[in-house]
């Protein structure tokens, strides 16, 4: 067999960032439109914080399982168009297209009437009653929201990712205008508060589609994206549903492992609450360049797969896994050198407790610290293995990574043990632990070996 010509690691890891950073850049803007929202939000009024919070915690973890058949097309169409097939590459993200509008009706009453599930919940009526008027609006955002991530992954795998650092930056400035206007009745605007936030978020995400979709067919016109859109294609609708509802469901059992330590950290108290919500902000933030990361390491790998080329995808992990870790060395550096500098910026310097939440939030900071070489590791592992079409198999060893062990562990150290808030963090260093160890195995044990096993 003749083999192509060997690409060396320096050019691996400049076609890698040349993809990645304008990722990263995208996921940080992401980012950036939630704190916005929060920060308006906490403007406006603590109980219009309060609401926003429970309603848009609980939108993303429905979003993120549609999300999945999104995320499908990103390793289908990198192989496709490595391949140079451009008619796998336009069935498949129109399949994805159908399978996210069919989920996002499925779930709609879940928002329309989401005020049942809060009140089983226990939360106070007027949270209640908030949560589900800010959802009854912000719930048709799934529609938009679900087409926009079929569409980033389609554009992605293309390799056209500066769009989406630009339209990402745009939505963040337009989220932040529409909010001042509608949320404190500024510029001749109704005062709408909640429900003003809400109309923000269901406009901007359906700006961001509008405006990837016609990006998509003026720049690759040859794919006729959406001729005949309503045409159907079981096998790649299969494909898709095959791959994508994996996908889903790992991250919604890693936004659970999440979830569940968050409602520990509130069984421990109020400051314990707030101190983990800091952490967390902080970690998450150092997380988005990992996100970059891994999805420019799906489109690497898929492209690899898509030229059978077991010795490329072998240097294009490699490459993933060192930024990566790289990277975590730098955030442990700054986590370790000036954690209390960190979490005083989050804390009003007149709250009478501070000193006590900065203790709390600085031994917190440190445990996620630890954490960056894990999350980091299994993140990228699980990216790879999405790049080579492999989910099911990942999806059984995440849940077990995240719920057998994570889950169990934050419980049994935080509570049985009596380590309290640094038991549950520990507990959520052993599950992302688990999971990085598992998936890496997964990985080189037998995904990256393409064409030698069935």
């Amino acid at each position: 067999m003749i083999h192509p010509p060997l690409i060396t690691y320096r050019q691996h890891l400049r076609a890698l960032l040349s993809l990645g950073l304008p990722l990263v850049g995208a996921a940080l803007a992401g980012f950036a439109v939630h704190m916005t929202d929060t920060i308006m939000l906490g403007w406006y009024s603590v109980s219009a914080l309060a609401a926003a919070t429970l309603a848009t915690s609980y939108w993303f973890v429905i979003f993120i399982v549609g999300a999945g058949f999104g995320n499908a097309v990103l390793p289908i169409v990198a192989a496709a168009a490595a391949e140079g097939d451009q008619t796998t590459a336009r069935r498949t993200t129109r399949m994805a297209l159908w399978l996210s509008l069919g989920f996002a009706v499925l779930v709609m009453p879940l928002y329309v009437w989401s005020g049942a599930i809060f009140a089983a919940m226990g939360q106070e009526p007027s949270v209640v009653a908030d949560a589900q008027a800010y959802l009854r609006i912000a719930g048709w955002g799934i529609f938009p929201a679900l087409g926009a991530v079929v569409m980033r992954s389609y554009l992605g795998a293309q390799h056209l990712t500066a769009v989406q650092f630009w339209v990402t930056v745009a939505s963040l400035f337009l989220n932040a205008l529409i909010n001042y206007a509608l949320i404190f009745g500024n510029w001749g605007a109704p005062e709408l508060g909640l429900r003003g936030a809400a109309i923000a978020s269901v406009a901007v995400q359906t700006a961001t589609l509008i405006v990837l979709m016609i990006y998509a067919d003026r720049r690759l016109p040859s794919y006729r994206l959406f001729q005949r859109i309503w045409k159907a294609d079981p096998g790649a609708l299969w494909s898709v549903f095959r791959l994508g509802l994996p996908i889903g469901m790992t991250s919604f059992a890693e936004t659970g492992l999440f979830t569940a330590t968050a409602v520990m950290m509130g069984w421990l108290g109020k400051l314990e609450l707030a101190a983990h919500g800091i952490a967390l902000q902080l970690a998450a933030m150092a997380f988005m360049f990992h996100v970059g990361i891994s999805q420019a390491a799906t489109i690497r790998a898929g492209a690899a797969l898509g030229r059978r080329d077991e010795r490329d995808l072998r240097r294009i992990a490699k490459t993933a896994i060192v930024v990566s870790l790289a990277f975590g060395v730098a955030v442990v550096a700054v986590f370790v050198a000036i954690p209390s500098v960190l979490v005083s910026l989050f804390i009003d310097p007149g709250e009478p407790a501070r000193l006590t939440l900065i203790g709390i939030g600085v031994t917190l900071v440190y445990i996620a610290a630890l954490f960056q070489f894990v999350d980091a590791t299994q993140i990228v592992a699980l990216s790879l293995l999405r790049g080579v079409q492999d989910t099911t198999v990942p999806m059984g060893l995440a849940i077990v990574s995240y719920w057998m062990i994570g889950l169990p562990c934050s419980y049994l150290l935080g509570f049985v043990a009596g380590w309290g808030a640094v038991g549950v963090w520990m507990g959520l260093v052993s599950g992302l632990g688990a999971a990085a160890g598992l998936l890496m195995w997964r990985f080189w044990g037998r995904s990256v070996k393409i064409g030698r096993l069935a």
